[in-house]
């Protein structure tokens, strides 16, 4: 067997640094919360593969999905030759998901390019070029979607120019000082003074901050955006790629809010951990653009598509939404006491399963403290527990263990970051 060790000497020999983790175990294989090294040691995942395994590692019925599919077909490229599986999918996507009127499905293979079409559809739907996205958004590494990305580092700081027409404006994060007002005074000024309704195509938001931090915008501020594009003919559109399939207790973030955007964008869980991305239109947007304009020759993959197929069985049979709420009033109630007994422990959230704390220097400075963020992870990859920090200011930590975890793993896990959080004490 190959060990951590081993592989770390080959990665550091071939594997470039920019594409590299700092991570020094190998996962070799997984069970729904739980994932085993090269070395046979064992691990919490409270990080999911960034968001992808809502319903855990090799869930049994997307794997029997996969294995089937493969021995019928695994490739012929949809536009040369179209296949069941894509068509099924977009039938039930463009079923589940809140746009405005009918809805029609593209379908790719990351969030990146999901969001890279999303634009292209807008572009093409309205004639305009410029797009409006917001401060801690993130959308993705490709160069357009980089551009759009509202944190620097470590995204775009390598790279270059990024390419032009795309402007930002404030999210609101009351937290830290910024209303819903301040953030719609500061879109007003953008629109203002880089982009104006007449050039903007659409205007991209996160429900919720992924990388940006796991703060929720209100559905009051979402319900002005909306009014915003109404008023100017300008595309909706927002990102779910972190936020939908079940992670907020809702297939889709945006539907705490009531609104009806004009584009989503999805990936991540939407396939349990297969490659697979969409966008889901309506049907006049989606429509915009001429024959063989959208596609690649990757998207949709019939492996993919029984993946997600097999993913929204799951969401029904096992009732994945309920399990997400009530997974979010544990981490909740858990943070609480966190709250009460770590005075570096603050602005702890959950909206459904998305959930997070915050470390300060304390509850009344408000102070960000990435480090002691990065210390809790460290403690926690040291005792055996996967967990993720992110947020603009690097102070966040987030949970995205399964929402199929089970409760003494989960409870398991909980412990260690307590430990962790009673070390900075």
């Amino acid at each position: 067997m190959t060990t951590n060790a081993e592989l770390q000497a080959l990665k550091e020999r071939y594997v470039a640094a920019g594409a590299a983790s700092p991570n020094q175990r190998f996962a070799d294989h997984a069970r729904n919360a739980e994932v085993w090294d090269a070395d046979g040691n064992r691990m919490i995942d409270f990080a999911g593969g960034i968001g992808v395994l809502n319903i855990g590692h090799r869930h049994p019925k997307v794997v029997e999905a996969v294995k089937a599919q493969l021995d019928k077909l695994m490739h012929t490229c949809q536009t040369v030759m179209p296949y069941p599986g894509y068509v099924h999918l977009a039938e039930k996507l463009s079923q589940i998901s809140p746009v405005r009127g009918h809805a029609k499905v593209m379908l790719a293979n990351s969030g990146a390019e999901a969001l890279e079409n999303a634009v292209k559809i807008a572009r093409a739907a309205t004639g305009r070029s410029n797009v409006i996205c917001f401060d801690g958004g993130y959308h993705g590494r490709t160069m357009y979607t980089m551009a759009m990305n509202g944190k620097a580092a470590p995204y775009q700081v390598d790279f270059g120019p990024m390419p032009g027409t795309v402007f930002r404006a404030p999210y609101p994060v009351p937290y830290h000082g910024v209303s819903d007002a301040d953030a719609l005074r500061g879109l007003k000024m953008t629109m203002k003074a880089d982009s104006p309704g007449t050039h903007t195509a659409a205007i991209i938001i996160e429900p919720v901050l992924g990388e940006g931090g796991f703060y929720p915008a209100s559905a009051d501020f979402l319900k002005a955006i909306r009014e915003i594009c109404d008023e100017h003919g300008i595309l909706m559109i927002v990102d779910e790629v972190q936020s939908g399939f079940g992670r907020t207790g809702k297939m889709f973030a945006i539907e705490h809010s009531g609104v009806e955007p004009d584009l989503i964008t999805m990936a991540k869980s939407m396939a349990d951990g297969m490659p697979i991305s969409a966008i889901v239109g309506t049907d006049k947007h989606m429509d915009a653009s001429g024959p063989n304009s959208l596609g690649g020759t990757y998207t949709g993959s019939p492996t993919a598509c029984a993946a997600a197929l097999a993913v929204l069985e799951v969401f029904k049979e096992e009732d994945i939404l309920g399990q997400s709420q009530r997974l979010g009033s544990t981490l909740k109630s858990r943070f609480e006491e966190w709250q009460e007994k770590y005075e570096h422990v603050d602005n702890v959230r959950a909206l459904g399963s998305m959930a997070a704390i915050e470390l300060v220097s304390d509850k009344q400075g408000r102070e960000p403290r990435p480090d002691m963020a990065a210390a809790v992870c460290a403690y926690a990859a040291e005792h055996g527990l996967i967990l993720l920090s992110c947020g603009l200011h690097g102070n966040t930590v987030r949970f995205l263990m399964p929402v199929t975890i089970e409760d003494n793993i989960l409870q398991e896990g909980l412990q260690i970051v307590e430990d962790a959080l009673k070390s900075l004490s």
